[in-house]
């Protein structure tokens, strides 16, 4: 399933729904409203456990539609219990930053309030003259677990989205923590969908690339990351308890504005979009503050 929370343009209410799979040359696009469970949002969804998944694809037959043109897509988790990011998880991307691969994941947190959705500007702001793109493999969790053993780690996975981990550079790198600079309102665009893994048999091997302006700035498959899936959560989970909804974004590729030569940075009016094999495209425009 392809888990969506979406907001119809006649009310604006955030509503869980899924979008159903397109067949053949179907050109008039749904998505199916699930509001009729008893489930609020999408997290309460998750939250439901494995009962709640099911009645929601049992649901998506029958369950009423909505055509996309008359809804405005959100993220899919609009208020995340938490979000873990992983820095240097691609020795390209370390060795293009200047910095050492680490012998143990390099884990920082990114502020739930600068979650926004597909479509949404990202908000550049004023004290910064460094924002920066990332492009993202982001993890959702959907059984909470302490201590997880990597063996088992892929069992308390959901399934996958899109992250942008959008940095002001200048504030970033001014100290050695980097959830503030990482946190601005808008900077962790998410999106479309969660897509379930029964979806995405090997989320180690898919394609991954962002654009800015149509210009390809990030091209890379996920088999390049370091410390994969189940290691992140084992080493994560060793220190706090992960819960339903938590997410995981599993870290960059090469090809970060703050590694090229020039440095590129992000400017008003253009328009940043992620694609990831299997699980979609998160597009996001750019405006001033």
């Amino acid at each position: 399933m392809k888990l969506i929370t979406f907001a119809p343009k006649s009310t604006n209410k955030p509503t869980p729904g899924v979008l159903p799979p397109v067949h053949g040359s179907e050109t008039h696009y749904d998505v199916v409203d699930l509001s009729g469970l008893g489930y609020t949002s999408i997290l309460s969804l998750i939250e439901g456990g494995p009962a709640a998944l099911s009645a929601a694809q049992a649901a998506v037959p029958t369950a009423p539609r909505i055509p996309l043109s008359e809804v405005k897509l959100l993220a899919p988790i609009t208020r995340p219990p938490r979000i873990f990011a992983i820095g240097l998880n691609y020795a390209s991307h370390a060795a293009e930053s200047k910095m050492a691969v680490q012998k143990v994941p390099t884990v920082f947190m990114k502020l739930t309030s600068a979650v926004i959705g597909p479509e949404e500007p990202i908000i550049l702001p004023k004290i910064s003259t460094q924002p920066d793109y990332e492009a993202e493999l982001a993890v959702v969790i959907g059984k909470p677990g302490y201590q997880i053993a990597a063996s088992d780690a892929m069992n308390h996975v959901l399934g996958y989205t899109i992250c942008n981990d959008v940095s002001a550079r200048d504030i970033q790198l001014a100290t050695s923590q980097w959830t503030l600079g990482k946190s601005f309102p808008t900077f962790s665009p998410i999106g479309p969908a969660i897509v379930t893994t029964d979806e995405v048999p090997d989320p180690h091997t898919l394609d991954i690339s962002l654009s800015v302006s149509r210009e390809v700035l990030q091209s890379a498959n996920t088999r390049d990351l370091i410390f994969k899936i189940p290691a992140l959560i084992e080493y994560i989970s060793s220190t706090t308890p992960l819960e339903a909804g938590d997410i995981i974004s599993t870290g960059t590729p090469e090809g970060v504005g703050l590694g090229r030569t020039p440095q590129r940075w992000l400017k008003p009016n253009e328009e940043v979009c992620i694609t990831i094999e299997k699980i979609g495209q998160l597009r996001n425009p750019i405006v001033a503050e």
